[in-house]
């Protein structure tokens, strides 16, 4: 499905996905008249991309869908070095063939959001490594960093913050970067007729450098635009749980976490995240603002986020797993759970205790998993013996009574997992490994 062009900054807009143009009217106008690839840059910082590269992406992807071709760049080269951009320290250069290993991983993964089959717009990859390990540092000097002014470059935000703080600064390695960059926007205009760039509003200096250098070099025009950063109103850090970041890969979070962390979005959030991570029509998500603000309690907005999320990311299949994994938890009925959905529990879904034995008793298991924690913060077998006592302890599903009991494998589900269930919301998995 192609949609009209015109509309695409509108569309945009409306959903608070714009917060700087270069000259809204001229890009709009550019939009309007012809088919045009954009283009974002990822730096392969890590063997997956996360939920925060999740906004670049679906920006490109919404540029394909009104008809333009987009271009995701992999810095293989600019990742050897690392924006300074949003960072407080330099980042920790990584080995060639590491930084090789994430390119291709991440070239994999946008393959899920855009469409490099379709004969019109196909999306292309490029890795920037390509065009910049062979240059000749005498002629880069020469020929592009003749450019910039220092003056300029150091009035930069990016570079302005880091060179204020006394105790860091900026190395000269980060300070090329600005360069690096603004040299793939001109590659790309030579070789793709590349006549926009997307990226984070932290990415406004580096963005209209290399429109600047376009000028310059080619006596060209191109456009930028900036998407807001995504943040959470209580002031947290976006794109984190208490355990860590949440990926795009089901290795590093499985689709049940993925789901949940969605699930779990504040009030205050919510909407804000629907426009931004969902291709639902502006008549869905009016009614969504209605349905939410007018019965917030029933979360009508949290789930309909987590479930197109979910599918956009893992597919159908990942989301009717987390789905039932979400159900048999909370109605504790495990039965229709398979193998795999323990697994996905054992990976991240739930606090875990893997014990390398076949037979454990129940105190043992309460003790283990930190249940049986007094109103002191203590963790004893006498508070375990009154929870058995006061039928609050179930395994997997059934209700336990006996302060006795001892699980083995038999007991445990696909011989491997006893889930351990202290009142209607306290879970813990132990594993059986003996």
């Amino acid at each position: 499905m192609t949609l009209e062009s015109e509309f695409l900054l509108q569309d945009m807009k409306s959903k608070g996905l714009i917060a700087q143009v270069s000259n809204e009217q001229e890009l709009q106008q550019h939009l309007s008249s012809g088919q045009r690839a954009v283009y974002c840059g990822f730096d392969p910082t890590a063997d997956s991309l996360h939920i925060g590269n999740l906004v670049p992406l679906l920006a490109l992807r919404r540029f394909q869908l009104y008809g333009h071709t987009p271009i995701l760049l992999v810095g293989g080269a600019t990742g050897m070095i690392g924006d300074p951009g949003g960072k407080s320290s330099e980042r920790e250069l990584k080995p060639v063939e590491q930084v090789k290993q994430f390119v291709d991983k991440i070239r994999v993964q946008a393959s899920q959001f855009l469409d490099f089959d379709c004969q019109d717009n196909a999306a292309v990859v490029v890795d920037n490594a390509e065009w910049t390990n062979g240059l000749n540092v005498i002629e880069y000097l020469r020929d592009v960093g003749k450019h910039f002014s220092v003056n300029a470059m150091v009035q930069k935000e990016t570079v302005k913050r880091r060179l204020e703080d006394d105790k860091m600064g900026i190395s000269y390695t980060e300070f090329s970067y600005m360069i690096l960059q603004s040299f793939d926007f001109v590659v790309l205009y030579r070789q793709y007729n590349c006549t926009i760039q997307v990226g984070g509003s932290d990415q406004w200096g580096n963005i209209t450098s290399g429109i600047d250098l376009i000028r310059r070099m080619e006596s060209g025009q191109a456009h930028a635009l900036t998407y807001p950063l995504i943040t959470k109103a209580d002031g947290t850090k976006f794109g984190k749980s208490a355990e860590g970041a949440i990926w795009l890969d089901p290795e590093k979070t499985s689709p049940y976490k993925f789901f949940q962390f969605w699930v779990n979005s504040a009030d205050a959030d919510v909407l804000q995240f629907l426009r931004t991570f969902t291709f639902l029509s502006q008549e869905q998500l009016i009614e969504l603002d209605q349905a939410h603000l007018g019965q917030p309690e029933k979360r009508i907005a949290q789930n309909t986020l987590a479930r197109e999320v979910t599918r956009l990311v893992h597919g159908e299949e990942g989301l009717e797993g987390a789905r039932r994994i979400t159900r048999a938890i909370f109605a504790n009925d495990l039965g229709g759970l398979s193998e795999g959905d323990f697994e996905q529990l054992a990976q991240d879904g739930l606090p875990c205790t893997n014990l390398h034995q076949q037979t454990v008793s129940l105190l043992d298991c309460l003790v283990d998993s930190g249940l049986a924690i007094t109103p002191k913060g203590e963790v004893t077998r006498g508070q375990a013996r009154k929870l058995i006592k006061s039928n609050a302890v179930s395994v997997n599903g059934v209700r336990q009574t006996d302060e006795n009991c001892q699980l083995t494998q038999a007991d445990a589900l696909f011989s491997r997992y006893l889930l351990i269930q202290k009142g209607k919301k306290n879970h813990h998995l132990i594993t059986l490994d003996g």
